[in-house]
């Protein structure tokens, strides 16, 4: 399968990316997660509508994301406000998120992804967005979990070759009814080394995935990209924790982060004034180290 980007999705890419050559995306695509982080109870949640999930969204792109090379934002209340209202800085590239919020489940417990209404390629480029970003679930040692979540991945691929716009691949695993924690803490670093490469098979040109749990499966994962790049996301641990992923990532062959909650999870508020304080001075900061780490590993060229 052919992993080299063509020329609109190089160009796509080094939109993404900043000076330094590496992804430097602000993720916060969210809708269920974010409302959890914003409200305490199901009942309080149930009340934070879209239009109030796309003001909270706008304030983390002027007040966060625009520092950014790029945000990761999703086309049901956030996309076109941010753009058409003049909130998204003419230099922070745009990804838009195709997943919809949460998953569905077959008869044997797997997961199956979702994806939002009429969010295709062509509509991602009348969005304004550079590119987008498709989140899928699998479990690689389980074969028969994965039929339509591979199946939503070749779809998705073959539609943004077709219109010649630029895709990011994340895959997700996840625990099985049963499986011990233990159990599934073991077989991590393998899952998220087998998704990179089943997601390379079927044509990926951009991967996001988990910190896969140390040094050795990042490079793992390196090798088999084989020149095509991977970011880290944040899978929302604390932000002193994902520093030392992104390091660890970094040196082993990664090309950047996309992370969300590690950023901004304990800075969002419904309140404007707190919501808009703490982003710009402990998400900001929190920015900061991580393009630290990042600029430590410039890509020359």
């Amino acid at each position: 399968m052919n992993t080299k980007m063509t020329t609109s999705e190089l160009r796509g890419y080094q939109q993404i990316c900043g000076d330094n050559g590496l992804m430097m995306v602000v993720a916060c695509d969210q809708r269920g997660g974010m409302r959890k982080v914003l409200a305490d109870t199901p009942e309080a949640q149930a009340k934070i509508d879209e239009a109030m999930l796309g003001i909270v969204k706008a304030g983390i792109v002027r007040h966060l994301a625009n520092k950014a090379s790029c945000v990761l934002l999703d086309a049901v209340c956030a996309v076109p406000k941010v753009v058409d209202e003049g909130v998204l800085a003419r230099d922070t590239g745009l990804l838009i998120g195709l997943d919809a919020s949460g998953w569905d489940t077959d008869a044997n417990g797997y997961r199956i992804s979702k994806l939002v209404p009429g969010i295709d390629a062509r509509r991602v480029r009348e969005l304004g967005g550079t590119g987008a970003k498709l989140m899928v679930y699998l479990r690689p040692d389980r074969p028969d979990a994965n039929e339509v979540n591979i199946q939503i991945i070749r779809d998705c691929i073959a539609d943004f070759a077709r219109e010649d716009v630029l895709l990011v691949v994340e895959i997700l695993t996840y625990q099985l009814d049963g499986e011990s924690d233990a159990d599934y803490a073991k077989a991590f670093p393998d899952l998220i080394v087998d998704c990179a490469r089943i997601s390379l098979e079927l044509g990926s040109k951009v991967l996001k995935l988990p910190y896969p749990g140390t040094a050795e499966a990042c490079r793992r994962i390196t090798e088999l990209c084989n020149g095509v790049p991977w970011a880290v996301l944040s899978a929302g641990v604390d932000h002193e924790t994902f520093i030392g992923q992104v390091e660890t990532a970094m040196e082993n062959g990664a090309s950047g982060v996309i992370a969300g909650r590690a950023l901004w999870k304990d800075c969002i508020s419904l309140d404007a004034k707190t919501h808009e304080t703490r982003l710009e001075q402990i998400a900001s900061d929190r920015l900061r180290q991580i393009q630290k780490v990042l600029d430590a590993h410039a890509v020359q060229g």
